[in-house]
């Protein structure tokens, strides 16, 4: 019998992970069943269930809140919202007895995380991190190569990202501080892949800065521009913000890792760069080096040896004869073994959705820990505060330290407003 799920947070993120719905459909995995469509804002729920009948010809209820799914017999909900709700949503549901799948960062700071935490250790339900970055088949091939050896004991790893000029960055609560800013929001995900290739990070240095105080949304109005969507679903929010706005979160981070495998990386999130842009991921190590393809782009991974030796796509593959894909992705992305694949990239998005959702089901039918549970998402959360943390003090942070609540400079005006304590 299919899993009774909401969707709740119906704007463009929400509507991203309705395309994950119809992707899981057209493969065949249909464990899930959209009962409800969940929002304080009732165009927003409105608009998420019209496409849904579109999708899967029946409508969704429409829900202000989770207190309203009860009659519609919801099992399951997909936390979509913005991310200051993320705590407050997450923990009510898993104190219904909800299962819980919830999109990154898993809360704004380290102590709602750990509400959160709190809240499904003592809960029967299942909790479900949506980060979809470690999940694409070309992450995944990475982590096989690298534990295989391929180029050694991982010495450096290098995240860099410059771009975006003055635009705004898909939606102006991304720009500002009270909703965490876009270099958390864009953080976590980093944090979570580099611990997801190469271990435990122990230690950050940074430097942030605000470069660009007002930012520009060339979308805005009926008449306005194309809007700055690659995944085609935010144009109907776009058109509605302002053409330009105060930005108050930092937009640049500037920083140096360390993990505890002894690995050192170095970070460099830049969403105001001018000109050339400036993107990619590469790891270097003590027999070779591999650059990695921009995330969900399906490119191919490149791994480089001394004297210009070279491997790269499917020539990879016979590094790693055991390396297989999980039955959801190869189900999702046609093949068990990938050496790159050829998507649009809402396309991909929609896939790697979908595999979030599949797991999710697994977990619940079969009872096996899904993959990224609270401890991961609130350690990628922490990771990447504690260069935020060592930017506002000026000094390296360890994470664990702002695990554990003694360094949260940076954290105690957004836990003040959130009513949070570790």
């Amino acid at each position: 019998m299919a899993i009774r799920l909401a969707i709740v947070g119906c704007g463009g993120m929400g509507h991203r992970h309705l395309r994950g719905l119809a992707e899981l459909r057209a493969a065949g995995i249909s464990a899930l069943e959209l009962v409800a469509a969940c929002d304080p804002v009732e165009a927003n729920a409105a608009s998420l269930a019209g496409h849904a009948e579109a999708a899967f010809g029946t409508r969704p209820a429409v829900a202000a809140g989770l207190g309203d799914l009860h009659d519609h017999g919801v099992q399951a909900i997909d936390i979509t919202s913005t991310p200051r709700t993320h705590h407050l949503l997450a923990v009510e549901a898993l104190q219904r007895g909800l299962h819980v799948l919830i999109e990154k960062p898993l809360a704004l700071t380290v102590a709602a995380c750990r509400r959160i935490g709190d809240a499904a250790a003592e809960s029967p339900a299942i909790l479900s991190v949506a980060e979809n970055y470690r999940r694409d088949p070309m992450c995944r091939l990475a982590k096989a190569l690298l534990d295989s050896g391929v180029i050694g004991a991982p010495r450096l790893v290098v995240q860099h990202g410059v771009g975006g000029g003055d635009r705004m960055a898909i939606s102006m609560w991304r720009h500002r501080r009270e909703h965490g800013g876009i270099l958390l929001d864009v953080g976590v995900h980093f944090a979570d892949v580099l611990e997801y290739l190469l271990g435990r990070i122990d230690t950050a240095y940074a430097v942030t800065r605000l470069h660009e105080p007002v930012r520009r949304n060339p979308a805005a109005g009926a008449g306005g521009g194309a809007a700055v969507d690659p995944a085609n679903a935010y144009a109907q929010w776009q058109r509605a913000t302002p053409a330009a706005f105060a930005a108050t979160a930092k937009d640049a981070l500037y920083g140096t890792l360390t993990f505890a495998s002894g690995a050192v990386g170095n970070i460099i999130q830049d969403h105001a760069g001018h000109g050339a842009g400036l993107g990619g991921r590469a790891v270097f190590g003590s027999a070779g080096s591999m650059t990695l393809p921009g995330d969900r782009s399906g490119g191919k991974i490149t791994v480089h040896y001394d004297g210009g030796e070279r491997l790269e796509g499917d020539a990879l593959l016979e590094r790693v004869p055991e390396f297989r894909l999980d039955a959801n992705t190869a189900a999702l992305f046609g093949a068990e073994r990938l050496g790159r694949y050829d998507h649009p990239f809402p396309v991909t998005d929609a896939k790697l959705l979908a595999v979030e959702y599949a797991e999710l089901a697994d977990a619940i039918q079969g009872g096996a820990a899904p993959e990224i549970g609270a401890e991961q998402g609130m350690r990628a959360v922490a990771s990447y505060y504690a260069l935020l943390e060592s930017a506002a003090s000026g000094v390296p942070v360890r994470v664990p330290d702002v695990l554990d609540g003694r360094v949260d400079a940076c954290q105690r005006a957004l836990n003040d407003s959130l009513e949070v304590t570790i």
